[in-house]
């Protein structure tokens, strides 16, 4: 491949919807703490772990292009990340019931070579329908919550929690396939 690429993250959903542009690429996981103080602003947040982890693969892959990429949840001034355990996703479910959210990521594209440096956040709007325990362990039967932002993906089981949503629907599952490939076309990526 003459601009190899690579996804830094070892996200599936973001691997999945990356190879529906087509594109080359390879996986390598940045080895790297992202910042996740629930008080902080979520588009710095996103912003800042994004570049974090495409830095550091592209500081050890400085020929090819490295996309990174991080997504959270927003409500009531706080950021909810990926929930410890089923009571935190539980009681994170329950305090997006019936109410609408936002969901910020951060994408960053390096190439260390010639000091490529592109940051973009999207941003999405997620209303949830009210949900009642019942609800929810039906919900966590169908979708493990531990490894999502919010405790929850809109790629699956929606119809149980989800009432609708604007923005991209691919920003909200991780990867804005809009805004990546406008960044990718822009580097002579996809075509």
């Amino acid at each position: 491949m003459a601009h190899p690429l690579i996804l830094a993250s070892a996200s599936p959903r973001r691997r999945e919807l990356l190879a529906q542009l087509g594109v080359q690429f390879e996986v390598v996981v940045a080895d790297v703490t992202e910042h996740e103080d629930p008080t902080t602003e979520p588009r710095k947040m996103v912003t800042h772990n994004a570049a974090l982890k495409a830095d550091w693969v592209a500081a050890r892959h400085p020929e090819a292009f490295v996309l990174g990429a991080d997504t959270t949840v927003f409500i009531d001034q706080t950021v909810l990340n990926k929930p410890r355990d089923l009571v935190e996703a539980r009681a994170m479910l329950k305090r997006l019931a019936g109410r609408t959210h936002t969901v910020f990521t951060g994408v960053a594209l390096r190439r260390q070579r010639d000091g490529i440096r592109v940051d973009e956040g999207v941003t999405s709007e997620v209303t949830f329908r009210p949900l009642d325990d019942a609800t929810i362990d039906a919900y966590f039967k169908v979708v493990n919550p531990l490894d999502k932002a919010g405790a929850y993906g809109i790629q699956e089981g929606r119809e149980l929690i989800i009432a609708g949503w604007e923005g991209s629907f691919t920003n909200i599952m991780g990867l804005p396939m809009e805004a990546t490939k406008q960044i990718l076309t822009s580097w002579g990526l996809v075509g």
